[in-house]
C-alpha cells in the first residue's frame, strides 16, 4: 500500500470546485453571508490567493486522513506495521483475494459522506453553538464538507 498523492491532491483541488459552486449567491453564498456575518467589504479586503493556497493545503491533509478511512486495505496493512516484507505469507493471500475490493467511487463516497455527517457535522454543529451561529450556518458550512468528503473519498477510494 502506497499513498496515492495525485488523489489526494486532485482530492484537495475537488473542494475549491465544489466551494465556488456551493458559495455562489445563487446557492447558498447569500445564506452564509447573511448568517456568518460576512460582508462584501470584508470579502474585499482579503488576500484570495492565500486563502485558497491555505484551504488547499488544509483540504490536501483532510485528503490523507480520507485516505486511511475509505480504502479498507489500509486496516490489513497496518495489521503489519508497515512492513510488509516480513508480513506472514497470510497478508499476501488476503491482499491479493481482496487488495482492490471496495475501491470504488461509490465506495468512497459513501464514507465520504459517513464521516462528514458523524464527524464534520457534530465539530462545526458544536462550534456553531459557542460561536452563537445559527442553525442554518450550521447546515450550510456542514453541508459543504458532506459534499466535499464525498466527493474527495470518491476520488481518492476509486482512484486505483
Amino acid at each position: 500500500m502506497e499513498m496515492n498523492w495525485i488523489a489526494i491532491l486532485v482530492a484537495a483541488l475537488s473542494t475549491l470546485v465544489v466551494g465556488f459552486v456551493w458559495y455562489h449567491p445563487k446557492v447558498f453564498g447569500t445564506i452564509w453571508m447573511k448568517e456568518s456575518g460576512m460582508t462584501e467589504e470584508k470579502m474585499k479586503g482579503a488576500n484570495m490567493s492565500l486563502i485558497f493556497g491555505i484551504s488547499v493545503i488544509y483540504a490536501f491533509l483532510i485528503g490523507i486522513v480520507l485516505q486511511f478511512l475509505t480504502i479498507h486495505q489500509w486496516g490489513a496493512f497496518s495489521m503489519t506495521g508497515g512492513n510488509v516484507a516480513e508480513a506472514l505469507p497470510s497478508y499476501k493471500a488476503f491482499m491479493a483475494d481482496y487488495g482492490t475490493t471496495f475501491r470504488t467511487f461509490k465506495h468512497g463516497a459513501l464514507h465520504g459522506f459517513l464521516t462528514g455527517l458523524l464527524l464534520v457535522l457534530p465539530v462545526i454543529g458544536t462550534n456553531s453553538l459557542y460561536e452563537r451561529r445559527s442553525f442554518k450556518y450550521t447546515l450550510v458550512t456542514g453541508g459543504f464538507w458532506i459534499v466535499c468528503f464525498m466527493i474527495m473519498g470518491g476520488i481518492i477510494c476509486g482512484w486505483v
